[in-house]
C-alpha cells in the first residue's frame, strides 16, 4: 500500500469544515436551550400539578416559551439573565405557595 502522508483538511478540495462547525454549534445550542426549556416547563408543571396552582403553571409555561424563543434567537443560545430571572421567579412562586 502506498503512503500518502497525513491528510491536510484545510487545503482539501471540497472541504466544508466551516459548515460542519456551524452544524455542531447549532446542535449544541438546540440541546442547551431545549434542556433548559424542558426543565423550566417541568418545574411549572410540578407547581401546577402538585399544588393545584394552574394559573402559576400557565404563567410559568408562557415564560418558558418566551425564554426559549429568545434563547433560540440569541447568537450563543444562552440568555443567561432571562433563565436566571425565570428560575428566581419559579423559586419565589414555590416559596409563596
Amino acid at each position: 500500500m502506498a503512503d500518502h502522508g497525513a491528510p491536510e483538511y484545510a487545503t482539501a478540495d471540497g472541504n466544508d469544515y466551516a459548515e460542519h462547525q456551524g452544524t455542531y454549534h447549532f446542535f449544541v445550542k438546540m440541546t442547551l436551550v431545549s434542556t433548559l426549556a424542558l426543565a423550566s416547563f417541568m418545574v411549572s408543571f410540578a407547581i401546577g400539578g402538585a399544588n393545584g396552582h394552574w394559573g402559576i403553571f400557565t404563567l410559568g409555561t408562557l415564560a418558558s416559551v418566551a425564554v426559549t424563543a429568545i434563547g433560540l434567537a440569541s447568537k450563543d443560545g444562552k440568555p443567561k439573565l432571562l433563565f436566571g430571572l425565570l428560575g428566581l421567579l419559579t423559586l419565589a412562586l414555590i416559596i409563596t405557595s
